[in-house]
């Protein structure tokens, strides 16, 4: 993958968004294009950024920090979007500016005493397994208040919204359905927490129909960097 073929993938991308929210009646400004990266190398981020790119999503950690070092001269917005264990609440908490995958309050707390006062508020989105997949991380929409209520009181977290990575589904009429109940969420915690303002969902598969639902951040990876290899992740 050249620097020329991921510039190209990333308007390509770009286009898509554009005719999607033309279509549904949305502004493509308020949809953020999250590049995620994961197994990539520097590289390729490089190239992205190179092409316009700000926002890049990871999964592991110290992959990611790896990443984070050698692209220390570059105004890049780093997206946590893995599954969190306690042990690496600490890294995460310094080095990233936004987490999308808390699910608990466990998690909640540790990242808000562990965030550097120094940096502002760490933005977070709460992860909902909106599909109620035994395999998926989340907490379910009926668990949804009382954690919003929880994590809205930390100090150091900027709770802007929720995540979810619905079941894969075959039309667009069914890949909407979980991801509707999603945005149903949102907008019934917005009575409580007028702030939030993310709804982190749609991969390149579900683009079109989380678009459709709201989404305002995608969360795109192969269709910009290629088929992801991962012999080298631990």
């Amino acid at each position: 993958m050249t620097a020329s073929h991921i510039a190209r993938n990333l308007s390509e991308v770009r286009q898509q968004i554009d005719t999607c929210c033309a279509q549904y009646q949305r502004n493509s400004t308020d949809v953020t294009l999250l590049a995620v990266s994961k197994t990539k190398p520097a590289e390729l981020l490089q190239a992205a950024y190179d092409a316009g790119q700000r926002d890049f999503g990871e999964n592991y950690l110290q992959e990611s920090l790896d990443k984070q070092r050698e692209l220390a001269d570059l105004e890049i917005n780093w997206h946590f979007i893995g599954p969190i264990q306690s042990n690496k609440t600490r890294a995460i908490a310094e080095n990233f500016q936004w987490v999308h995958s808390v699910d608990r309050l466990k998690i909640a707390r540790r990242l808000s005493e562990q965030r550097p006062t120094d940096l502002p508020p760490l933005n977070i989105c709460l992860q909902v397994n909106i599909s109620a997949e035994e395999s998926k991380s989340g907490v379910t929409v009926e668990e949804l208040p009382n954690l919003a209520r929880e994590v809205a009181a930390l100090p150091n977290l900027n709770m802007r919204g929720l995540m979810a990575i619905p079941a894969p589904a075959d039309t667009l009429a069914t890949q909407r359905e979980p991801l509707a109940k999603l945005r149903k969420a949102i907008e019934a915690l917005k009575a409580e927490h007028p702030q939030l303002d993310t709804l982190s969902m749609g991969m390149s598969g579900d683009l079109e129909a989380a678009i459709a639902e709201g989404s305002t951040m995608v969360r795109i990876g192969t269709a910009i960097f290629g088929a992801r290899d991962y012999s080298s992740v631990s």
